[in-house]
């Protein structure tokens, strides 16, 4: 299968313009998994929680996740990208999962970064995995990565794939990112963006690009410029992420001791 990300800038509060960019960026380009970044269809420098639930939508019926599931049927890709959900009274750092069949699933971010604390709810969905046609995708969210909790779940459920929607703007992540993959045994996509975000006269945030593609060995198939729009993509076999052998003697899940990982 070909797994792709879509590295770029979206434009703050822009959403139908953001939405529209990629579809048009990726017209005519086949691929049967797109990562997009996190927040991809707003931006992400809020300034207020009202800012945060005014750009928020429903999902699945929001603006954005209907587009994505137009998109996903009309062209047979799965999509997994990154927007501000409003359900209820919260807002929700989430990402969504649509595919040939339409809307498949939401993933609500665990551990929130810096001020994301004060626009949005902590996620309650837990780390999903869900089943495809193509293999078996797992979500988490940028700064979900500094947690090793975070992609051991996803992979102890199933995960070929760990679909990596992020804004990274500490650079440890790209490197990161290789051990997650070679101690699950499992392919990785990130998919960062890229520019400089300065309001409410906060300190800039300048993103690190460098979204990239990881494979169970933890070789980087693909890793993108720090500040180029990017369709990056690689062809891989999920079911590589199944086997979980380093050697005759040492498999990574059945060689694990639970009963001294208690904090």
């Amino acid at each position: 299968m070909k797994a792709a990300f879509y590295q770029f800038e979206p434009v703050f509060g822009e959403i139908k313009n953001n939405v529209d960019n990629f579809i048009v960026k990726t017209a005519g380009y086949r691929a049967d998994l797109i990562v997009l970044p996190e927040l991809f269809s707003t931006g992400y420098q809020f300034i207020s929680k009202a800012e945060a639930a005014e750009l928020a939508e429903e999902i699945p019926s929001g603006y954005t996740t209907r587009r994505l599931i137009e998109l996903s049927k009309a062209k047979s890709v799965y999509i997994v990208a990154g927007i501000a959900e409003r359900h209820g009274l919260n807002i929700y750092n989430s990402a969504v999962l649509t595919g040939p069949e339409g809307f498949m699933g939401v993933y609500r971010k665990t551990h929130l970064f810096f001020e994301e604390k004060l626009w949005f709810t902590p996620g309650d969905t837990g780390f999903r995995v869900w089943e495809t046609r193509i293999g078996r995708i797992g979500i988490m969210i940028c700064f979900d990565w500094f947690f090793p909790e975070a992609a051991r779940t996803l992979a102890l459920r199933g995960a070929d794939i760990i679909a990596h929607p992020a804004n990274l703007v500490l650079p440890f992540c790209p490197e990161g990112m290789i051990t997650r993959c070679l101690e699950n045994r499992v392919f990785a996509i990130t998919a960062n963006r890229i520019g400089t975000e300065q309001r409410g006269g906060k300190p800039p945030l300048t993103y690190i690009g460098s979204s990239e593609i990881v494979s169970p060995a933890g070789k980087v198939l693909y890793r993108a410029s720090q500040d180029r729009e990017e369709l990056g993509a690689a062809v891989i076999n999920p079911e590589e992420a199944r086997n979980k052998k380093l050697n005759p003697f040492n498999d990574l899940f059945a060689d694990r001791r639970e009963d001294f990982y208690k904090g």
